[in-house]
C-alpha cells in the first residue's frame, strides 16, 4: 500500500500516508450509496466513505468483508479513502428527499484521518441539502465537530458505540479506540445540542460495575440504548485474538447469565433499552 493520498480538506497542505500503525491509500469508488438490505433493511441506503478501519476492534464483523485473508488479518492497519465520494454524491440524480441513509455500515465514518480530510463534512452538507434522513454510526468523539451540520437535518440520529465501562476491557478488545469516557462525553455533547442520540452497546463486552455503568449512561441524555450479546466462544476474531477474549471474559465471570443480569439493570435505569436489530430501526420509523 504505497500509493499517494489525494486530499480533500481545503486547509490541508499535506497529510501523511500513515497515522500510527495505519496506512492510508486512495481508490476510485463506483458508487457511494448502496441499497440497504439484511440487517439494514430499515434504511434506503448505506454510505461508507472509507473501507477498512483504523480502530481495528478485534471482534469486528466488518473485517470479514475484506477482499482477502491478508487484509482481514491486518484489520486496523489499513484504510482506503474513496477519493471520489463527494463527487459521486454530488452527481447522483436519484431523488434523495426523505430517503433514510445509514453512515456507516462496514467502517467508521470518523476515521483518524477524517479530522484532516474533512470528507464527511462535505458529504453531510450535500446530504442535508437534499433532504436526507440520516443516521450516523460512530465511536469517535470527532462527531461533535459536525454538530452544526447535523443540526441542519430535519430527521437525524447519532449512534455512538460504547461497549463497556472498563478501560481494561476496552484496551483488550478495542486498543486503538477512544477511551470510554471520551465517547460518553461526546454523546452527552451531541445530545445537549438537541440532536437525538443513541448509545449502541453492540456488542456489550464484559462490564465491571453494572449499576455505575447505568448511572453514567443515564447522564448522557440519550433517547435510546441498544444492546447485543457478545459470544467470545462463538465469535469470529481477527489476528488470533480469541484466546485473549476468552481469558478476560472468564476472569470477569462474563457469561450469558451476567449479560442478562446487566441488561436487566440497564432496563431498570435507562429509557428505551432495545436489543439487537430492533434497536437500529431509525427513531422516526418507530414513531410512525
Amino acid at each position: 500500500m504505497n500509493s499517494q493520498l489525494r486530499f480533500f480538506a481545503e486547509d490541508a497542505d499535506s497529510v501523511p500516508v500513515s497515522l500510527g500503525r495505519t496506512r492510508f491509500v486512495t481508490r476510485e469508488a463506483r458508487s457511494i450509496l448502496t441499497k440497504a438490505s439484511g440487517f439494514m433493511a430499515g434504511y434506503d441506503f448505506t454510505l461508507n466513505p472509507y473501507s477498512g478501519c483504523a480502530y481495528g476492534c478485534t471482534y469486528c464483523y466488518a473485517a470479514f468483508f475484506a477482499h482477502d485473508e491478508e487484509r482481514r488479518d491486518a484489520w486496523g492497519e489499513w484504510v482506503e479513502v474513496k477519493q471520489n465520494a463527494v463527487e459521486l454524491l454530488q452527481r447522483m440524480r436519484t431523488d434523495l428527499n426523505c430517503k433514510t441513509v445509514y453512515m456507516s455500515s462496514v467502517t467508521d465514518p470518523y476515521q483518524l484521518i477524517e479530522r484532516r480530510l474533512g470528507m464527511v463534512r462535505r458529504l453531510l452538507k450535500i446530504l442535508a441539502s437534499r433532504g436526507v434522513r440520516l443516521v450516523v454510526q460512530t465511536r469517535s468523539p470527532l462527531v461533535t465537530r459536525d454538530i452544526d451540520l447535523l443540526s441542519r437535518f430535519e430527521a437525524v440520529q447519532v449512534n455512538i458505540t460504547v461497549t463497556t465501562d472498563s478501560e481494561e476491557v476496552r484496551k483488550a478488545f478495542e486498543p486503538d479506540c477512544p477511551p470510554n469516557k471520551a465517547r460518553l462525553d461526546a454523546a452527552r455533547t451531541v445530545a445537549s445540542a438537541g440532536i437525538p442520540t443513541v448509545i449502541t452497546m453492540t456488542p456489550l463486552l464484559p462490564v465491571a460495575d453494572a449499576a455505575g455503568f447505568s448511572r453514567d449512561l443515564l447522564q448522557v441524555g440519550a433517547i435510546r440504548y441498544v444492546v447485543q450479546p457478545f459470544h467470545a466462544e462463538k465469535g469470529r476474531f481477527i489476528r488470533g485474538t480469541r484466546d485473549a477474549a476468552l481469558q478476560i471474559t472468564s476472569s470477569m465471570g462474563w457469561d450469558e447469565y451476567s449479560y442478562a443480569a446487566t441488561v436487566k439493570m440497564l432496563r431498570e435505569h435507562l429509557p428505551g433499552v432495545r436489543e439487537g436489530q430492533e434497536g437500529f430501526v431509525p427513531i422516526w420509523l418507530q414513531e410512525q
